[in-house]
């Protein structure tokens, strides 16, 4: 297997929305982007999966030496191989990358935020920076597609946090900051014992709307020049926001089911976001 496909197979195997983005990019594009999500999946999974935190921590730390090999030109993973050739081409960054493994290792440690300003640390590391990468990979020209990027990256986890409430709390975690559970008359035990009821909606509407501002933040920062280059982003967004209606029509049963789009329609949503540019 070579490292590019080592790279697809980790992307369709996920089912990501992300994967439908990258459908429609160059060839040369999509491999870069490919790897680059395969990163992120190979770091997360690190965070989610290993149990031990001294493993996991171990692992996290192969892998910042793993992105110091890639950028000194020696990489010995088949991601950082597959990454290889576009770290000069599209200005990958080495900081940015050890940026999302400090998000990962954030997830080993912290499982409660007292307040949204830690909770966008995290969303920073762990999307924002990503989304910046993506950007650089699609292509840009204005510097201040780069704040785009970093607030679609925001919107996006802040979607997939809600969409999420549910699994992270059967693994012990909740990302809803703390002083906005309070003000609903809520606790993070409320959260970890899954109850449902009109207090959760309530705060998951609320936590909905801050999404919905992130996505209409980075939409403004966008700039014109760059917006037929950053079509693949856009297409992320347009999933991602529909997901977001669904569970807001669905009215936030996010804690015992996932909801999720069908992979036909996430196509169908890509084909239509990619058609009208």
């Amino acid at each position: 297997m070579t490292p590019d496909e080592y790279c697809q197979q980790r992307a369709a195997a996920s089912g990501s929305s992300f994967y439908y983005s990258f459908l429609f990019l160059s060839a040369e594009r999509r491999r870069a982007i490919t790897a680059l999500y395969a990163f992120c999946r190979e770091v997360d999974d690190i965070a989610d999966e290993v149990k031990d935190i001294g493993v996991a921590r171990t692992k996290l730390a192969w892998w910042r030496t793993e992105v110091a090999n890639l950028f000194a030109g020696h990489p010995q993973h088949p991601v950082t191989q597959a990454l290889a050739p576009f770290v000069g081409a599209y200005r990958l960054d080495a900081a940015r990358m050890n940026e999302i493994i400090d998000g990962m290792e954030m997830d080993l440690v912290y499982h409660r935020y007292p307040d949204f300003d830690s909770l966008k640390l995290y969303c920073h590391r762990a999307a924002g920076v990503v989304g910046q990468l993506s950007a650089s990979i699609f292509g840009f020209s204005n510097p201040l597609t780069l704040e785009y990027a970093e607030a679609l990256g925001l919107a996006f986890q802040l979607t997939n946090i809600i969409r999420d409430v549910g699994e992270d709390a059967r693994r012990g975690r909740v990302y809803i900051p703390q002083d906005e559970l309070a003000r609903f008359g809520l606790s993070p035990e409320d959260v970890l014992a899954r109850r449902l009821g009109e207090p959760f909606r309530q705060m998951m509407a609320f936590q909905a709307e801050r999404a919905q501002t992130y996505y209409d933040l980075a939409y403004s920062k966008l700039a014109p020049e760059d917006r037929a280059g950053q079509r693949a982003g856009l297409i992320m967004a347009a999933i991602y926001r529909t997901l977001l209606e669904e569970i807001r029509r669905d009215r936030y049963e996010v804690l015992d089911k996932r909801i999720a789009l069908t992979p036909l329609r996430k196509l169908w949503i890509a084909w239509k976001t990619w058609v009208k540019g």
